[in-house]
């Protein structure tokens, strides 16, 4: 799961353009994103925008985030965002 918020919006569409098949050569998939801001029912949270992802193992996700190709293209999000990123081990 991602938290993000967008600081350079024109620039962060490079990111996006090369996230897709980055994160699907490991087996990711989007569950749920949206361009609004994450309505927060109760609480706090931590950033404007919410995306949920699901890779089929923990090390799956750890691949992806650690693939010399996404780190590479991670740095434009590191410069037009701000994010903060999880993994969780759950049940499907």
């Amino acid at each position: 799961m991602g938290q993000l918020d967008i600081h350079e919006p024109e620039a962060y569409q490079a990111y996006l353009a090369g996230f897709m098949p980055s994160f699907e050569k490991h087996g990711g998939e989007l569950l749920a994103t949206s361009r609004a801001e994450t309505e927060i029912l109760e609480g706090s949270w931590g950033m404007p925008r919410t995306v949920i992802m699901r890779f089929p193992s923990v090390e799956k996700a750890k691949a992806w985030h650690n693939d010399p190709e996404y780190l590479e293209l991670a740095k434009i999000r590191h410069q037009t965002a701000s994010t903060n990123l999880v993994v969780i081990d759950g049940i499907a």
